[in-house]
């Protein structure tokens, strides 16, 4: 967590001068290959964003890579979860949730082997995870607090997602945390291990886009874009299904058919469904998360979901 702490501050210090190599009318967008961001990929292969007058440039970064690129104005947009903007915000990444793009609906979860059939079986045991500041380390500790567990009790591999789900179908370790569409991989392969549960039994993978709040300022009408090309391309989801997976698919190497089937353990959420949850569910699961963290010692102040967020572009 040092070695992380440590790399935002100089990505911050360095702001300033990063910042302006970057052209801020262009929205430099981070996100991962998880399917629940996938509509920002749609908007860009179905040319929306080009449509709605904003170019955007999408990266594939890794999450801690992310925050760091954030904080140093490498990137000025990114996708991520509410759990990992606690924690970037904590570090002092300059950034507000500007749009709730999903809600995981089983498409994170934790595989173990046949052996084991409960979470307290996981005590001894070497389970694959990302590092502190991520989501499945975030929900890993959620899920092993509410069986009465904690970190200490478990042996931790630390990997990012896809290698923990690979690793986990070559025979190492004992379980893993990953999402979609690594988690189909274990789906497809039964005689490997089993899925001992996922999001759908402890929901705490909610993911919004984030903006740097210096880009906003600059630049509101581009936001204000990007934000209408994601509702634009939910739309497109429901009117032309195969389309649309088609193109998604090909940002993660999948067919049209293989997305649909991860997209169906995802709630993409509408222009309805953003209202609903920043009305009321923002402030009580951003507490929640807070408190989860500061406990895991992965962050050490008070925030609070009114000081995160930026609602008027919806």
């Amino acid at each position: 967590m040092k070695t992380f702490i440590a790399t935002l501050t100089a990505a911050l210090a360095a702001a300033a001068v990063s910042s302006a190599a970057v052209a801020q009318e262009k929205v430099i967008l981070g996100i991962s290959g998880w399917t629940g961001f996938a509509p920002l990929s749609l908007a860009d292969k179905a040319g929306i964003f080009k449509k709605n007058g904003v170019d955007v440039e999408i990266r594939f970064i890794a999450p801690v890579q992310r925050s760091a690129a954030l904080a140093s104005g490498a990137l000025n947009a990114a996708a991520t979860t509410v759990d990992q903007h606690l924690v970037w915000t904590s570090a002092g990444v300059p950034s507000v949730q500007v749009l709730l793009i999903d809600k995981s609906n089983g498409g994170d979860g934790l595989v173990v082997r046949h052996s084991i059939h409960s979470v307290k079986e996981l005590k001894g045991k070497t389970v694959a995870v990302d590092g502190p500041g991520t989501v499945q380390h975030f929900m890993l500790s959620f899920i092993l607090q509410k069986n009465g567990m904690t970190m200490q009790d478990v042996i931790r591999s630390t990997m990012g997602s896809q290698p923990a789900a690979q690793s986990f179908l070559a025979g190492q370790n004992d379980a893993a945390v990953t999402y979609e569409p690594y988690l189909s991989s274990v789906r497809a392969k039964p005689e490997a291990g089993k899925i001992l549960l996922t999001s759908v039994d402890y929901p705490v993978v909610v993911d919004t886009l984030v903006f740097r709040t210096d880009f906003i300022k600059k630049n509101p009408k581009t936001v204000k874009a990007t934000v209408d090309s994601f509702f634009e391309a939910l739309d497109m989801i429901k009117k032309e299904p195969a389309k649309a997976y088609e193109l998604m698919g090909s940002a993660v190497k999948q067919t049209g058919e293989q997305f649909g089937k991860s997209a169906q353990f995802i709630a993409w959420q509408d222009r309805a469904a953003n209202k609903a949850y920043y009305a009321k569910e923002s402030a009580e699961f951003t507490k929640f998360a807070v408190e989860v963290l500061k406990f895991n010692r992965v962050i050490n102040k008070d925030l609070k979901a009114k000081d995160l967020v930026d609602l008027r572009f919806q």
